[in-house]
């Protein structure tokens, strides 16, 4: 790890990435990768993964087979705890940041229609409304990609309609501790935190 410390020097290698996201780049700094991005975040899942669970680091490589983008690597590097299939905690290093997230991405069909369901309920579309809003008091981000209209089978009035657009859905907050030890001691409260909410999505994206 350089004299910077982690998330610092990971940050400046995704810095530098962005900059020249090439092949030669990569092979040239890839020592710089392993020690400043991959060493330390695999010592931070460590040490999460007997509260949380075993985590996977994702690879560094982009699929470009289908992307006009032919950029070939990642700007950025993720951690991910499953609970459930979409579903679970994850962190992320990037250029300018590092944020804790827990929430549902790439939902199937069927399961996008339960959580759809559940949002329609009043008493559990209720519950989600009251764990977003405590966690936006507490200084959290509402993420997730969704529909620009409202989806099929749901009133564009709908009382949560802001909801039910959501094909993925996550809260996010920034991590900005700068030793791994602590930095994995700030994670482990942002994630028990979004527990709750990763919580009530698991229940509807499980088979």
């Amino acid at each position: 790890m350089t004299s910077i410390g982690f998330p610092n020097a990971a940050q400046a290698f995704y810095h530098d990435l962005e900059e020249d996201n090439s092949r030669e780049f990569w092979v040239a700094n890839k020592d710089r990768y392993d020690a400043d991005v991959k060493a330390p975040l695999l010592a931070v899942a460590a040490l999460l993964e007997e509260e949380f669970g075993k985590a996977k680091l994702f690879r560094p490589n982009r699929d470009v087979r289908f992307s006009a983008d032919k950029s070939p690597y990642k700007t950025h590097q993720g951690v991910f705890v499953s609970v459930a299939p979409a579903c679970g905690f994850y962190l992320e290093v990037n250029a300018t940041e590092a944020i804790a997230v827990g929430g549902y991405y790439a939902a199937k069909p069927e399961a996008l229609a339960r959580v759809r369901a559940a949002i329609d309920d009043e008493a559990t579309g209720s519950q989600l409304d009251d764990l977003l809003a405590g966690l936006l008091a507490d200084g959290w981000l509402k993420t997730g990609d969704g529909v620009k209209t409202a989806p099929r089978g749901y009133s564009r009035q709908h009382p949560r309609i802001d909801l039910l657009r959501h094909t993925s859905l996550a809260a996010e907050r920034e991590v900005v501790s700068e030793s791994v030890e602590a930095f994995a001691a700030e994670v482990a409260v942002a994630w028990r935190r979004v527990a709750a909410l990763i919580d009530w999505c698991a229940v509807r994206l499980r088979d």
